[in-house]
């Protein structure tokens, strides 16, 4: 049988990020993906000039549709929106036996805010409890915590921990917004911490990195793999992909990674 993903998120009319960029990650990765829509967004490389949330019911129903007839594996959670509509991903995922991504999205590439603020509390209080693995970078760390970004690898371990206390089982710490050669993202639990480094590469098309490796997390979670094989896997394939960014060409702003890096012949 295939493994089946299911991604939780919002529609990216420019197909870089959000829905569009999880269901090629999870193609590219050899699983069938499917989707819960949360919100539809105007936008492309340069900037989001619209965001349309779904209705409660419709989200409610959408989940509802997937599980009553898909064997659902992992489950990505992205961008959901308001409280109402994070409640009612909680209310749809209570209960169910299998592993949670969380990518708290709040804030697009172009620096457009995705996540209202009010919607934040809400997020902590009865997401954080459901994720398997949160995968936060820097700037969504610290505003989860209400405090400084961490500068420095010991700040993100500190900040990982602390994350852990608000329900989840595990917390990917992702270092692309700190500074040097070298980018390193850590894996942290209450008992371990896993490193993990790759050069920094040049390239300003990086628009929807946190979704792709979410969604690439889940696939290796659906395919069977542990959490440490699933994360070391998915973090070698955002390598990849962002290695190929700019080959794609796409759109004029922070372009998207190439999710089919291994697949597409390079031009």
């Amino acid at each position: 049988m295939s493994a089946i993903a299911l991604t939780i998120a919002g529609s990216d009319s420019g197909g870089g990020a959000g829905i569009q960029a999880d269901l090629k990650t999870f193609s590219a990765l050899g699983v069938f993906g499917a989707s819960v829509i949360t919100a539809l967004t105007a936008q492309n490389t340069r900037a989001v000039t619209m965001v349309e949330p779904a209705s409660p019911a419709m989200i409610a129903a959408q989940i509802a549709a997937v599980f009553d007839d898909l064997d659902i594996r992992a489950v990505k959670l992205g961008m959901i929106g308001g409280a109402a509509a994070i409640r009612t991903v909680a209310e749809g995922l209570h209960g169910r036996d299998l592993p949670v991504v969380l990518d708290p999205v709040m804030v697009a590439k172009s620096g457009d805010a995705l996540l209202p603020e009010e919607a934040v509390t809400t997020l902590r209080a009865v997401l954080l409890p459901l994720a398997d693995l949160l995968t936060p970078n820097l700037p969504e760390a610290a505003r989860l915590l209400g405090c400084a970004m961490a500068q420095d690898e010991a700040a993100m371990l500190e900040q990982a921990h602390a994350l852990l206390e608000l329900g989840p089982r595990a917390v990917l710490m992702k270092g692309g917004h700190g500074t040097g050669n070298h980018c390193t993202d850590l894996l942290v639990t209450s008992d371990s911490a896993l490193h993990l480094t790759a050069p920094r590469i040049a390239t300003r098309n990086t628009h929807g990195t946190g979704c792709t490796l979410s969604a690439a997390i889940a696939a290796g979670l659906a395919q069977g793999m542990g959490l440490a094989a699933s994360v070391s896997g998915a973090h070698a394939y955002l390598q990849g992909a962002i290695a190929a960014a700019d080959a794609l060409a796409v759109g004029h702003g922070h372009g998207p990674v190439h999710h089919f890096h291994k697949v597409w012949p390079h031009v």
